[in-house]
């Protein structure tokens, strides 16, 4: 038997600058057993600030071998931690809740430091993660409450399904949103009985180091989450392999890939990728509510989100009016770098990712569309800065008209009416999130006709993102399976349907000819429909 607890090692607040060496080993010794082969070969990655492009600290880089020891480690401590009981488990996750709102600055510096996103964008990181922690907590033991059904035979039947934890589950997650992706989806996975073995992005593993340090300190037993760094292609490829359920966040073009390797094994697998999401303002619609709505829509996270709107679709009465007052606002935003609450939009996460989102505005430009705010690498601010861009006059032979840029690059267009916003919003291979402005009767009896997972009314996606005890997840090619709510934690599960016949088999007794008993039966059933007896 184990107690949580509410202590912790780590300092309240971080100085301005990489993480000390103190700190960064201790959460480096998190990365398993698995990684003292790692470390004993000095393989390491060295994870830098975006910000300035200092190292804040390195790990190891795993191995295969590295794994399935892992792996090894998780199937012997789930056959006790899916023996523990409901009531253990919620005392953790919610110590573990409690932990994360009072670190939560610290949390907040490094989640900037890894990714270089401004303050407001890792403090909904941080929300998240406590928000999951207390719905799962609450609601895990209901969930996997054993059910009643109907039997085959009423009165002669008693059905009951019941639910058990699958095993060990992978998860690999993405750099974006470094605590929430590497966090969040353990916490339902761990509340259902299973252990987890999980890879973070090879640029963003201390948030997922943190986490896992702020789980063990409110009372999680070794083992029962384990991470292991390194490459995708041979940490994340042997997790697939191995895996009793597979849970990844990334682009559609790798989880297409990760679908096939364990669909071979016949193992379960959730996946929320990509997402080229729209935004529909409808003709009266408040022209600066709506611009300040996708302001926040289309670029929170520098627009590194899978969610984030990237096209905007304004019935012409106030198109005008919604670009003048839109770009207004983006004109008004601060860039910058640091802890600073007042900065608006932080850095890109890297060199390459500052790339990809120049070649799509180049393009775009050299093929005629006009650039109404931004457009620009900002590099007197730092190596991966780029300015919030909105462009117009976006036709069917560009890039950015259907491929996700994953940046702050948004384009307007404007249509008849919303009949019209609603057909070119559903144009798309994605489905993964949408947004609809306008007044409430309006947006209702839009949104039920977006074809995507999620549909924010007057919000662009933290809405929807938030409900933690609604499933959230793609359509299309931007996902299967949802994350949150029930499903969020019952696709970590088995059913097991038990009936117990009393009084005679179904088939009826042996003394019983079997033409009398079909003739018996089929009116018996036939009264059950009419007198609503059977389900």
């Amino acid at each position: 038997m184990f107690a949580p607890t509410c202590s912790t090692f780590l300092p309240d607040r971080l100085a301005e600058g990489p993480l000390p060496d103190g700190l960064a080993a201790e959460l480096r010794a998190l990365t398993v057993n698995t990684t003292t082969g790692s470390v004993k070969t000095e393989k390491r990655h060295n994870v830098e600030n975006p910000w300035d492009g200092s190292i804040l600290g390195w790990v190891g880089i795993g191995t295969e071998s590295d794994v399935n020891y892992a792996f090894q480690r998780g199937r012997e401590v789930q056959k006790t931690w899916r023996e523990t009981s409901f009531d253990q488990r919620k005392r953790i996750l919610t110590c573990f809740h409690d932990l994360v709102l009072n670190k939560r600055d610290l949390l907040l510096d490094i989640i900037q430091l890894e990714t270089g996103k401004d303050r407001t964008s890792a403090f909904d990181e941080v929300m998240d993660v406590a928000n999951n922690a207390r719905y799962y907590a609450n609601s895990a033991e209901k969930l996997m409450r054993p059910a009643r059904r109907a039997a085959g035979i009423p009165l002669l039947g008693k059905a009951r399904e019941y639910r058990s934890p699958k095993g060990v589950v992978g998860q690999i997650a993405p750099w974006n949103y470094p605590l929430t992706l590497g966090i969040s989806d353990a916490l339902a996975a761990i509340a259902a009985g299973n252990t987890v073995v999980a890879k973070p992005d090879s640029d963003t593993p201390f948030c997922s180091l943190i986490g896992l340090q702020l789980l063990k300190d409110a009372g999680l037993p070794d083992d029962v989450i384990q991470i292991v760094t390194g490459e995708g292609r041979v940490v994340g490829s042997a997790i697939a392999d191995t895996c009793d359920y597979l849970m990844f966040t990334g682009s559609t073009k790798t989880g297409e890939r990760l679908g096939e390797q364990v669909g071979r094994r016949l193992v379960g697998f959730s996946a929320e990728l990509g997402g080229k999401n729209p935004m529909i303002i409808t003709g009266d619609a408040d022209a600066r509510r709506a611009a300040s709505c996708a302001v926040n829509a289309c670029f929170s996270n520098s627009g590194q989100l899978c969610v984030s709107i990237e096209r905007i679709y304004v019935v012409r009465d106030i198109y005008d009016e919604f670009v003048g007052a839109f770009t207004a606002e983006v004109n008004r935003m601060k860039l910058g770098a640091g802890f600073d609450w007042s900065v608006n939009m932080g850095s890109l996460v890297s060199q390459q990712q500052l790339a990809t989102v120049e070649s799509f505005v180049a393009e775009a430009r050299e093929k005629g569309a006009c650039i109404l705010a931004g457009g620009r690498a900002r590099p007197d601010l730092g190596p991966c800065f780029y300015e919030p861009t909105v462009l117009e006059g976006v036709s069917d032979d560009m890039r950015l008209k259907r491929e996700e840029v994953f940046g702050p690059v948004v384009y307007v267009e404007k249509v008849d009416n919303v009949d019209d916003a609603l057909t070119r919003a559903n144009d798309t291979d994605y489905g993964l999130n949408a947004s609809v402005v306008g007044p409430s009767d309006t947006a209702w009896s839009i949104a039920r006709r977006v074809e995507a997972g999620a549909v924010n009314i007057n919000d662009g996606y933290a809405a929807a993102w938030s409900t933690v005890d609604a499933p959230l997840g793609g359509v299309k090619e931007s996902g299967m399976s949802r994350r949150h709510g029930a499903e969020g934690l019952l696709k970590y599960t088995e059913s097991h349907t038990i009936v117990e016949m009393r009084g005679m088999p179904v088939r009826g007794p042996r003394f019983l000819s079997r033409k009398l008993y079909a003739a018996i039966m089929g009116r018996l059933l036939g009264v059950g429909q009419k007198l609503r007896f059977l389900k």
